[in-house]
């Protein structure tokens, strides 16, 4: 039995406020496209646009290069949007992001760089999450290539652009979705690191030049071994 994608209202901002895309001074996003028929330069510049949008800047590396979908591109054989599938569900990318976050953290980061927008809200991200732990990876790449927005928006040969931008609003710390330094998920975090022991008993402050080894104290060990040797 197919799993439904649960229902949640959409929300957005407030129309009384500019968007982001009429801010004074802010810069709009180049668009790379196969519609007007690039050179070769023009061509190694929309795929690494398609890197960047995906893998963000700090994940680029040549080992993580696809290049058997790039050579596919370059001669026609497929689309932007094909590219940028195969690019959610390389190796890479799976090993890079989602191994280490949760569903949540996964479909907010995959929303913001597939769809150009930071999630509408909880229910939407829990909505995707039940849908990738139910039907799986794939099945949720293909749903938001396949939805209207996508394809509204870029289709089938534009490269994912944040379609709010916020360029103008560095100097408050934030950043485009694509050169946000790639985070662990909180929940992942304490699995990364050496397991620690709490101490219940009263915390006092400990100088080791004032105290005395006492019997039993590894010093003593380490001092017998000093002397013999």
């Amino acid at each position: 039995m197919s799993i439904p994608i649960l229902k949640y209202s959409l929300s957005t901002q407030n129309q009384r406020v500019n968007g982001f895309e009429t801010y004074p001074g802010d810069e709009q996003p180049k668009i790379y496209t196969t519609d007007d028929l690039p050179t070769s330069t023009g061509m190694d510049e929309i795929i690494w646009a398609a890197y960047r949008q995906i893998f963000s800047e700090h994940q680029i590396l040549k080992s993580n290069g696809e290049y058997f979908l790039e050579s596919q591109l370059r001669f026609n054989q497929i689309k932007v949007r094909d590219l940028i599938k195969g690019l959610l569900l390389s190796d890479a990318f799976r090993t890079l992001n989602y191994d280490f976050n949760n569903n949540y953290r996964f479909v907010e980061m995959c929303v913001q760089r597939v769809l150009g927008r930071d999630v509408y809200n909880e229910r939407e991200k829990y909505a995707f999450a039940v849908i990738i732990g139910a039907k799986g990876l794939e099945v949720f790449v293909d749903m938001l290539l396949n939805s209207e927005e996508y394809l509204e928006n870029f289709g089938d040969s534009t490269v994912p652009y944040q379609r709010r931008r916020i360029i103008a609003q560095r100097s408050k710390g934030e950043v485009p979705f694509n050169l946000k330094t790639p985070r662990t998920s909180q929940a992942f975090i304490s699995k990364a690191t050496m397991p620690q022991l709490n101490w219940a008993g009263p915390v006092r402050q400990f100088r080791p030049q004032e105290q005395s080894p006492k019997a039993g104290d590894p010093a003593l060990f380490l001092s017998m071994v000093n002397e013999v040797s």
